[in-house]
């Protein structure tokens, strides 16, 4: 299943996957122990827990994220208003793509929360969006992208490409406009990244056009890029001010959320690592009968990549549900694989300037208008200038300097 399933995707060969993979877990292993023996500390020390369990880890490694960097969504959201949030996430694109994006206000929309924007540049309209944003009874929950209208010749002219996005934040008070959490600010991101893959195609056939044929470990290559901006001092001055002041984010929080960023990076790689080596090695291994049971190989996987193990009890293969029930069989990977993309490609911009307009134009024209049109890796070898690297997302996490 997995050869066939790789076809269409940009690694190409099972063989790569179990490379990256388990040079990402090696490139880890240390610190993660580091951070595990850190919190195991923490929690005898401070928490009273002399021996961490699974159900621990959430809680004891909450508690000492806010001892070691004292930061919290409630101290960040009063400087997160949506509406200045939306100002400086469009005003980010607008630099780096050359648009405009205008507030639409003669379009029906099924909630008064929706509104409406349409994208163009010099040549004229290239896309519209709807935003629905809050939080309401009957909503399915979580944050999305999906396509209204796909880019696509016909036979009356050229469609012109009409997308939703739909998150689920906390409602405007009647004083005081919707404030985000920095999470919540990065799912905005995300999810407008994904958007502008759609609106900005130039591909006019439908099965091609935005992230229509694009290699499935490739399409979260524009969303998790456009995340980088939310870590940066430049860009946060467009999107962050105080909702009653205007006043910009002090310098002294944004230095903790900054350095909060890389909290327990590689126990969260090795996690990841974990599930994704279980999900590729059950889909390109087993065979009912003639190999072990799912729990035994999900049990050598552990053996192999993990520093901390669940109890014997746990059934957590039974509840996997992005392999089976997502959509992801053989392809969990993929998350890892996309954060390399991201990282490479946003470090263009950091030898270049984040707001570089060589750079933004590049990467649109490469990467944003090309949709499926094309192989992935050549898609990001036209714009990088060469195959992706992993040293970039190993600096990003931390992890550069840790034994390879």
């Amino acid at each position: 299943y997995a050869e066939r399933s790789l076809a269409t995707k940009m690694a190409g060969t099972p063989e790569r996957v179990l490379e990256f993979l388990r040079s990402l877990a090696q490139r880890g292993r240390a610190r993660a122990l580091r951070e595990l023996e850190e919190l195991s500390q923490f929690a005898r020390d401070s928490l009273g827990i002399n021996e961490l369990q699974s159900w621990d880890l959430a809680y004891a490694s909450e508690k000492l994220r806010k001892s070691l960097y004292r930061v919290s969504d409630e101290e960040l959201r009063p400087y997160f208003p949506l509406p200045r949030v939306l100002q400086g996430l469009f005003g980010i694109v607008e630099r780096l793509y050359g648009i405009r994006i205008t507030q639409l206000t003669d379009v029906d929309t099924w909630h008064p929360d929706v509104t409406a924007y349409e994208i163009s540049d010099a040549e004229g309209l290239r896309g519209r969006f709807f935003l629905d944003p809050y939080a309401r009874p009957n909503k399915r929950g979580g944050a999305w992208m999906d396509d209204c209208a796909g880019r696509r010749q016909g036979r009356t002219g050229l469609q012109t490409p009409v997308a939703f996005l739909v998150c689920n934040f906390t409602p405007p008070l009647t004083d005081q406009p919707a404030l985000l959490s920095h999470e919540e600010v990065l799912t905005l991101f995300h999810e407008f990244g994904h958007g502008l893959h759609h609106l900005l195609t130039r591909v006019e056939a439908a099965g091609l056009a935005g992230i229509n044929g694009v290699a499935w470990d490739a399409v979260e290559l524009p969303s998790q890029f456009m995340e980088n901006w939310c870590w940066e001092r430049e860009a946060l001055d467009l999107v962050a001010g105080h909702w009653q002041t205007g006043a910009a984010l002090p310098e002294e929080l944004f230095r903790r959320l900054r350095e909060a960023r890389n909290f327990q990076s590689a126990l969260g790689m090795l996690r990841q690592v974990e599930f994704s080596l279980f999900d590729f090695r059950l889909h390109l291994e087993y065979q009912p009968g003639r190999t072990g049971s799912v729990l035994e190989t999900l049990a050598q996987v552990r053996n192999e990549v993990a520093v901390f193990k669940p109890p014997a009890f746990n059934r957590f293969a039974n509840s996997f549900s992005h392999i089976f029930a997502g959509g992801y069989a053989a392809g969990y990977y993929s998350y890892k694989w996309a954060e390399v993309l991201s990282a490479d490609a946003y470090s263009a911009f950091e030898e270049s300037g984040i707001f570089d307009v060589d750079t933004g134009r590049r990467f649109l024209t490469t990467i944003l208008e090309k949709g499926g049109s094309q192989e992935a890796m050549d898609l990001f070898i036209a714009f990088r200038g060469r195959p992706p690297a992993i040293e970039p997302l190993l600096r990003h996490t931390g992890l550069l300097d840790e034994a390879a």
